[in-house]
């Protein structure tokens, strides 16, 4: 609740005001009550010191007089006038005293009634010294409802927006160094191979089919080199969100039959069994075809890497309500349940080592999602021992 618009009677300045309203009446009672109990026992010390004045007097007058009962008549008729009357120099001690005993009175209660307000400044105090010291997980506990409240409650938000911030900004420079890690170590390793196969081209005498034989292998660390190069590009324009999607019309159904067609060579040269099956004759969408083909061209070929074990891949596309679905089925080796999450982050492999039989650029499944996210759908994945599905959902515009 903004200040300028709170309800006086929840404001800071009415409850100071209440307190000291509270106080000044604490302060006349208690008061009161000090100078009448005060004035009571003055008025009954004195009583008692005159009647004592009385009986000396009149043994002394008995000694002295025959007539002593006249005598103490006539003492006893003085007994008042023996009680000292007040006088203006006492009124004024009694003011000056009444008027410091108030201001004390006054202040001890105000003291006790406002404590909470300074309680609750002391933990708004050493919040904010916490939060400069460059705690910003500290969160300052929310009491009442009033300007001290608002306070807390912005405190609280701009100790969690600093926090977001430097949380990203340091999840950030962790991907930062991360990136050029996995970079560095995925570049390194083909261009390592390249470097040391033409160099024993060129420097040590061979037969011609063994150094035809080496030629071929630099080329195909070579062409890893550029798939590498060309995912990390991708990446990079999809993280920092410079791939604009030039949608048009396009049949999902003739696209997936001609990836089917493209990667066919694929297949056989892996030994697997592929199957296409759609029932439908055609779904239309409003997406970048080129896009979307990079998309499932990695998810295939993600297939084709760690189903190779399980003979058979199927692809199934068919239309759900409003969504047009893709499945991509291997019966690979499983993945834990624990990885399935995971598996869409950059550079995560579920093997550990990096061979290059299996072990792409780590950025294919990313970019695959980002596509798919980038039209407006959705890629999940589940592993089972009925197979590992890849599954693409794209909501139908056409």
């Amino acid at each position: 609740m903004k200040s300028e618009h709170r309800n006086i009677f929840k404001s800071f300045r009415f409850e100071i005001v209440l307190y000291s309203l509270f106080s000044l009446i604490c302060t006349l009672v208690s008061e009161g009550a000090i100078f009448g109990v005060g004035s009571l026992i003055i008025y009954m010390l004195n009583r008692n010191k005159a009647e004592k004045n009385l009986m000396y007097k009149t043994t002394q007058a008995i000694s002295e007089s025959s007539n002593s009962l006249e005598l103490y008549s006539s003492l006893r008729g003085d007994l008042g006038k023996d009680i000292p009357t007040s006088k203006t120099g006492t009124i004024a001690v009694i003011m000056g005293a009444a008027i410091i005993l108030g201001l004390a009175l006054f202040i001890t209660f105000f003291l006790i009634f406002t404590k909470r307000f300074s309680t609750y400044l002391e933990e708004i105090t050493e919040g904010i010294a916490k939060m400069s010291a460059g705690d910003f997980k500290t969160r300052v506990v929310v009491r009442n409802d009033d300007e001290l409240t608002d306070i807390a409650v912005n405190l609280n938000k701009m100790a969690k927006e600093v926090y977001t911030r430097f949380e990203n900004e340091r999840k950030s420079e962790n991907a930062k160094n991360d990136l050029i890690t996995n970079v560095a170590h995925d570049l390194r390793t083909p261009l390592t191979s390249i470097i040391g196969y033409l160099n024993l081209v060129a420097e040590k005498p061979m037969d011609e089919k063994t150094r035809n034989k080496y030629i071929h292998i630099a080329y195909d660390k070579s062409k890893r080199l550029e798939k590498l190069i060309e995912d990390l590009f991708t990446y990079t324009k999809l993280d920092f969100g410079e791939v604009k999607p030039v949608c048009q019309e396009l049949d999902l159904v003739k696209m997936m039959e001609q990836m089917y067609e493209e990667f066919y060579p694929s297949f056989e040269e892996n030994k697997l069994q592929c199957k296409f099956e759609c029932k439908e004759t055609s779904i239309l969408l409003f997406a970048d075809g080129g896009l979307l083909a990079r998309a499932f061209a990695n998810l295939i070929s993600n297939a084709v890497k760690y189903g190779a074990d399980g003979k058979n891949i199927m692809i199934y596309v068919k239309r759900v309500e409003e969504f047009a679905v893709v499945s991509i089925k291997n019966f690979g080796e499983l993945i834990p349940e624990d990885a399935l999450h995971d598996i869409f982050e950059k550079f995560y492999r579920v093997e550990t080592s990096r061979s290059t039989e299996t072990g792409g650029s780590g950025l294919g499944l990313t970019i695959a999602k980002n596509i798919i996210q980038l039209h407006g759908g959705s890629l999940t994945a589940r592993s089972d021992f009925s197979g590992t599905v890849f599954e693409v959902k794209l909501p139908i515009t056409v």
